[in-house]
């Protein structure tokens, strides 16, 4: 007889590639049975929510944000009409009269207060006129104080950064890392990581990696990416960056 089985319950001619079949044709209809359609519906209606919720909330939770000690504003001191001291040419040269180099070749970072005290250590006529000057000339150059500046860019202690050699080698612009800074009138919030310790803007603010300008996302793969476009791509072992 046809439909005639043999002992072991199989039907003659039934090998394991048909039984293989069998089984996925079960599973199919296993997944998109009514029961899992409605369990995917539901599951959806929670994850959808959750991931919106969290990527316009964690941010805010994860960063706390603080002022500055006083405002800086580098549009006025960019500007060669009003601060004639502040040397260069072209932009870069003048962040770099302020942000300088040491002899070694170390980057000076935020300028301490003796370069400040180059054009404001008249007290009788300190250049401007705003309250900010003014607080600067009382608070820190007259009792040659530091100024406690939140730093936007300390990076990890494990992270080492060559300034000199993306600007006087790689010839960056300082806008291609850090944007348009010279050209805010007030300081942008600090805005600190709770659990890290460390600025945002060290890893850029777009978590997606989405990026218009190059300095929304300052992560190893944004490095990377310029490493290879520049040809050095040698530049991208671990050891380059983390000493």
């Amino acid at each position: 007889m046809e439909n005639q089985r043999d002992p072991s319950g199989k039907t003659p001619g039934q090998g394991p590639l048909l039984s293989l079949i069998n089984k996925i044709k079960a599973l199919v209809k296993t997944i998109f049975s009514s029961s899992f359609k409605i369990g995917l519906v539901y599951f959806a209606a929670g994850l959808v929510p959750a991931l919106i919720i969290g990527w316009l909330f964690f941010p805010a939770l994860l960063y706390s944000k603080q002022t500055q000690p006083m405002n800086f504003n580098h549009a006025l001191h960019m500007d060669p009409e009003i601060v004639s001291e502040i040397q260069g040419d072209t932009e870069t040269e003048r962040c770099l009269y302020c942000h300088s180099f040491r002899n070694d070749g170390t980057f000076t970072g935020i300028p301490e207060i003796g370069v400040c005290s180059e054009c404001h250590k008249d007290d009788d006529f300190p250049l401007g006129e705003s309250e900010e000057e003014e607080l600067l000339i009382n608070e820190y150059v007259t009792n040659k104080r530091e100024i406690p500046w939140l730093s936007y860019s300390r990076q990890p202690d494990c992270v080492y950064f060559s300034h000199i050699a993306h600007i006087e080698l790689g010839k960056l612009e300082c806008t291609t890392c850090h944007g348009n800074r010279g050209k805010n009138q007030v300081l942008p919030a600090y805005e600190k990581n709770r659990i890290s310790g460390y600025s945002r803007n060290i890893w850029g603010k777009k978590i997606s990696g989405l990026k218009k300008d190059t300095w929304d996302s300052m992560k190893m793969d944004d490095c990377a990416a310029c490493h290879k476009e520049k040809g050095h791509e040698e530049n991208n072992a671990c050891f380059t960056c983390h000493k």
